[in-house]
């Protein structure tokens, strides 16, 4: 029976993905380990350190549908032990004397490390997949809003006028640095594991490196330069980028969530009928999609700094902090494969209202460009003398609620510089709003390749 919303058959779907749930599953991670000891066996075998037969023996019965679950998970509760009854297992379903080689020259963490990096390799292509199908939906909506105008806003508050595609762009380009960091990262952390009892690979005299390079090809896996059974930096890596990678979903949402306001309305999650905001207000359309992916990113970061944790290891291995891992990473990677779909949906069926946006630039009635009349004005009087003048025109439009060109129209020392046309030129949010059709363009450029 699940006890966790990750596994469970009502919460899974706010919670994670199938795919990636799958990669670390108990099936997926026997495999993996056994997948490791065939590895070893094939490696051993190609540098003649044990007979091919029984690596061939070895490779034929190390599949999941061999092993006795119950058998294992007995023998882990009753040895303390994560791997030796997977080995006895194995050993057991081997013909002749090729179980004698099982796990030749080995230690239990090297089958373990070397599992879990198996996950994180998958778990790694996949979190890239769903990056990269983002950041095209992105794309493509930064593309096609480029040029509808919104409020900016900065401490809350309007600021100046902007696009909609400029917005995007930005979340866009964020993304795109994600890639980029997980691309670059997985050079460093999807490592193989093979060192041996003490991570010098003594058991295998002069065929350590030979075995070790062949055990990670065998597995698509990289060569470590030195054995990394006390070092977890490679783990702490992973989980920040993919935290970082989450805190992006989570940003995303909570800016829709916002912009959903009832008194903002600018957008608004996709809506069919059906879809339920509050069991006592029918009138509800709340951004729930948005909050979840909102409350999964906690989770994540909260989780994501054991990796840090982690690292603080005794001596060449120490297992009071080794096996957290197996903990957290998995819940990380599912909780933010499960945002990273939530919010893909969400984009896909966003609805923009632009009328409301364009309205909403016209709330304070001119005030949105001050600066820009402030900039006209000061190449007659001077920054510091203009923003003076300025601030108090806007002061009092504000106070008695009228448009801000009505102000200055009445201002004699500003009329002295600027006719009523300039004015009303210098007023209109259109004319002011600076690149940010450039960025978008800009931002298309660098990433629409990496997308596609």
């Amino acid at each position: 029976m699940p006890s966790n919303p990750i596994d469970s058959h009502l919460l899974k779907d706010q919670f994670g993905t199938e795919a990636m749930r799958a990669i670390f599953s108990d099936e997926k991670l026997l495999q993996n380990w056994l997948d490791a000891e065939v590895a070893l066996a094939r490696a051993e075998a190609n540098l003649k350190l044990i007979p091919e037969e029984a690596a061939d023996e070895i490779s034929q019965k190390a599949v999941v549908a061999n092993m006795d679950f119950e058998t294992i998970r007995k023998g882990i509760k009753e040895t303390s032990h994560p791997l030796i009854t997977v080995i006895r297992e194995l050993e057991k379903v081997c013909e002749g004397d090729a179980g004698g080689y099982v796990h030749w020259g080995a230690t239990t963490q090297d089958i373990i490390d070397t599992g879990l990096a198996l996950q994180v390799k998958e778990a790694h292509q996949l979190l890239l997949d769903q990056a990269n199908a983002l950041l095209n939906v992105c794309l493509k909506l930064s593309e096609e809003h480029k040029s509808t105008m919104m409020p900016g806003r900065t401490h809350g508050q309007h600021a100046l006028p902007i696009t909609f595609g400029y917005k995007v762009s930005i979340w866009a380009d964020e993304i795109g640095r994600h890639i980029e960091r997980m691309e670059q990262a997985g050079e460093r952390y999807l490592v193989g594991q093979f060192g041996g009892a003490a991570g010098t690979l003594a058991s295998l005299g002069d065929k350590g490196l030979d075995v070790q390079k062949e055990y990670n090809r065998l597995l698509g896996l990289k060569q470590p330069t030195v054995t990394w059974h006390a070092a977890r930096d490679h783990y702490a890596e992973f989980s920040m980028i993919v935290a970082m990678l989450s805190a992006t979903t989570a940003k995303i949402a909570n800016e829709i969530i916002n912009l959903q306001r009832t008194e903002i309305g600018e957008l608004e999650e996709g809506f069919e009928m059906g879809k339920v905001g509050s069991s006592t207000m029918p009138h509800k359309r709340n951004p729930m999609i948005c909050e979840y992916i909102v409350s999964l990113s906690h989770v994540v970061r909260r989780k994501a700094s054991l990796g840090l944790d982690c690292m603080i290891q005794e001596h060449e291995r120490d297992m009071a902090f080794w096996q957290t891992e197996w903990s957290y990473l998995p819940e990380v990677c599912i909780l933010t494969s499960g945002g990273l779909d939530q919010l893909q949906g969400v984009l896909e069926n966003l609805i923009v209202h632009k009328s409301r946006m364009e309205k909403n630039v016209y709330i304070t009635k001119g005030l949105i460009v001050s600066e820009n009349v402030m900039l006209g004005l000061g190449k007659y009087v001077g920054r510091q003398k203009a923003h003076d003048i300025i601030y108090e025109a806007s002061m009092r439009a504000y106070e008695e609620d009228r448009p801000l060109e009505a102000i200055l129209l009445e201002n004699e020392e500003l009329l002295a510089y600027m006719d009523e046309k300039t004015i009303q030129t210098y007023t209109n949010p259109a004319t002011y709003l600076g690149l940010c059709e450039t960025f978008v363009e800009r931002v298309l450029q660098k990433w629409r390749t990496v997308s596609c």
